[in-house]
């Protein structure tokens, strides 16, 4: 019989990549195995030799089913969670699943298993998926369409996050590839397709077929049977599991505890980590008990709630609640091999998968979220910052390593950082884990730049009032005049103000500009808003720089510091001119007093009659409240890729044995409002905004935006 097996540790032998597939071919008495690997599709491929301990064994069939999952990265996840791989692997036809759908989750029934293409050869192996039929959220009086009922899409075995317990019947035969298949010309075709030989340990047939959902309702209407009575440490802020007469496994947190008027006993309204239709957003009986957003809330006697077991332990110790998730079946020194291959950012259409939810993100420990944000903001998905990161790869005497490996690479691989790995950096950074010893992000980020990466300063600034001298500086700090710019100023408007009345000029483009907003301390703050450019034009900012005229577009030869704020020339717009222009405009009597300075100005306008743009894109916005940091990152291209980061979002048990549940949210509303015009940005009513977009608004600490070329 035929042995697979899956890589685990990473190696120099070419052909062999960590996560992926192979069979055995022989077997040396030195406990080396001579494998053959296979590629995505399950062709095979050029092999060699392995050691033993490189490799973990997999069945034919669990072979098959990885094969289908990619990146290869990800078979390995699907291993640390064992007990769920195995029941995928025993996944019999009308067996009720959970799957990852559309950025959501969704009821499916299991219907076929399916062969991925077509064996071209004796040594190929086929991909296997699941084709799964979802549970329809329709009433049994709809009438069911008479159109052709559309094709069942495939799934992999990556896509099931739950199968539901007790459905898996001893009178029902897994899914199986038991007979030989010959050469199709068809891509995807089924394997079998097994009969229906038997009812289901506490299923009942008759709502599956009269294509009824697992009503939430039920789990206060029909609590059927009722789970043990919950162990005294549930609370306020515990996180839960709901478990419905259907058998489908809802996971949320505690909000609040009471005795409602008309109900017997006590109650528990918990927020659930997904939307389901017949939930709200914290009221019950008409009256609110808490808030949250809605589709989200159920309340149900306490009774029904029991400890998450996906986070909960028998008695774990303080430092064992603050460890990451499993890990795959390998030893600390193949795994510790493994996760220092660097790992490069997120896709756009990866990062919500990997990073959004509660436990995701960096956890946050000790008034750390300065610096959970701060990394999260640089690293989560910035390629910018990653090739920087890169380039100091090498630096000897740098810590560098062991930050790629223990938070970066921990984030973009597993999307989640235990809050010990970013305290063992903070320790080395000299950051106290002392709460009056903590540091500001941009001194954070000095550090960073200066000691981890051994990166020359970003910013190389020229001051036109010391003769030209130069300033080095890894951030930029707003400096302001009163009553410079308007109430709601964007950082574009902030950013030119602050160069004109500092007198300074960028000696060349940065790759990387981290804006500090004008704000003093953690609490008083000079503007109730600000809106974050998420284009900034630095080319009026840059020294030697081509320029055009602001009157009539021309190469410019003049700059006016005084026209700046001239009310009749568009105030707040840098003023620039030709020689032309120039005595024009200065010759009317109320700028006779102004005291223009010719620019030593390079280059030439375009063959368009335009000069070049030397434009930024906002990556990541910092803010602060009550000493709290967040951040929002733009994680793709897109206008409305955004999303949330708090690394202490909540926080299960209390403040000596308990730890924070950090939490990622995607946030398109964002997006959406920073894609409005500049005219509707700049009469923005902040009290039609949803909640994030006024955090992000009014809470701003620091912008990040990194070069477009």
């Amino acid at each position: 019989m035929d042995k697979y097996f899956i890589v685990t540790r990473s190696t120099v032998r070419k052909g062999f990549p960590r996560g992926s597939i192979g069979r055995v071919e022989a077997e040396t008495q030195t406990g080396e195995i001579l494998g053959l690997v296979y590629s995505g599709g399950g062709a095979t491929k050029k092999g060699g030799l392995l050691k033993r301990d490189e490799t973990y064994p997999l069945t034919r069939h669990q072979a098959q089913l990885l094969l289908f999952v990619s990146p290869a990265s990800r078979r390995l996840e699907i291993l640390c969670n064992q007990a769920l791989f195995n029941a995928i692997c025993e996944l019999a036809q009308d067996d009720l699943v959970v799957v990852r759908y559309k950025k959501g989750f969704q009821p499916c029934l299991v219907k076929n298993l399916m062969q991925i293409g077509r064996k071209d050869g004796s040594d190929d192996l086929c991909m296997l998926g699941f084709e799964l039929q979802a549970v329809p959220q329709q009433s049994p009086d709809q009438k069911v369409s008479s159109k052709k009922p559309a094709p069942l899409p495939v799934f992999s075995a990556a896509d099931i996050i739950q199968v539901a317990p007790g459905y898996q019947s001893c009178a029902k035969l897994p899914l199986r590839d038991n007979h030989t298949i010959g050469t199709s010309n068809k891509c995807v075709s089924r394997i079998n397709s097994l009969p229906n030989m038997g009812t289901r340990v506490g299923f009942q047939k008759k709502a599956i077929s009269d294509h009824s959902t697992p009503d939430i309702r039920s789990l206060c209407e029909h609590p059927s049977p009722p789970p043990p009575p919950p162990p005294p440490m549930l609370e306020v802020g515990s996180l839960v599991e709901l478990k419905s007469n259907k058998n489908i496994v809802l996971y949320g947190v505690i909000r609040w505890i009471g005795m409602p008027t008309g109900k017997k006993g006590v109650w528990a309204g918990v927020e659930l980590d997904i939307e389901v239709g017949t939930c709200t957003d914290g009221t019950f009986l008409g009256q609110r008990c808490f808030t949250c957003r809605g589709n989200r809330a159920v309340f149900v006697p306490l009774e029904m709630c029991v400890p998450d077991a996906r986070f909960h332990a028998p008695s774990p110790s303080p430092t064992d609640m603050l460890k990451a998730p499993p890990t795959p079946p390998v030893t600390p020194a193949q795994q510790d091999e493994g996760e220092e291959q660097d790992v490069p950012p997120l896709a756009e259409s990866e990062v919500l998968t990997v990073l959004e939810g509660k436990m995701k993100g960096i956890q946050g420990h000790f008034n750390s979220c300065y610096l959970d944000a701060t990394l999260f903001s640089l690293f989560s998905s910035s390629v910018t910052l990653d090739r920087l990161c890169l380039n100091s790869a090498n630096a000897e005497g740098s810590i560098s390593r062991q930050m790629r490996k223990e938070i970066v690479n921990q984030l973009r691989r597993h999307g989640f950082v235990p809050a010990e790995n970013v305290m063992n950096l903070r320790k080395q950074l000299g950051c106290s884990t002392f709460a009056s010893e903590e540091k500001d992000p941009e001194e954070f980020i000095a550090i960073l730049l200066q000691r981890v990466l051994h990166m020359q300063p970003l910013l190389k600034l020229r001051s036109n009032r010391d003769s030209g001298m130069l300033q080095d500086a890894y951030t930029y700090q707003i400096i302001l005049e009163k009553n410079e710019t308007p109430p709601c100023p964007s950082v574009q408007q902030l950013l030119e103000t602050s160069f004109i009345s500092c007198n300074l000029k960028l000696e060349e483009a940065p790759s990387c500009l981290m804006v500090q907003m004008p704000r003093f301390g953690k609490k008083f703050k000079m503007f109730p808003c600000i809106i974050p450019s998420t284009e900034l034009d630095i080319t009026d900012l840059l020294h030697q720089s081509p320029r055009e005229c602001f009157i009539c577009g021309q190469l410019a030869q003049h700059e006016c510091d005084q026209c700046f704020r001239d009310r009749k020339l568009q105030p707040g717009r840098i003023k620039q001119y030709c020689s032309t222009c120039n005595t024009q405009v200065h010759s009317h009597p109320s700028r006779q007093g102004h005291t223009p300075r010719s620019m030593s100005s390079l280059g030439e306008i375009g063959a368009d009659g335009s000069v070049p743009r030397t434009k930024m894109e906002l990556f990541a916005v910092l803010c602060i409240k009550t000493s709290h940091y967040v951040s929002f990152v733009k994680y793709g291209p897109g206008p409305r890729s955004w999303m949330f980061f708090d690394s202490m979002a909540d926080r299960c048990g209390n403040d000596h044995t308990g730890h924070n549940i950090p939490e990622v949210r995607a946030c398109p509303e964002v997006g959406d409002f920073l894609s409005r015009s500049e005219e509707e940005l700049a009469h923005v009513d902040l009290s039609k905004g949803s909640d994030l977009v006024r955090r992000l608004l009014c809470d701003s600490f620091m912008c990040l935006y990194h070069s477009t070329k």
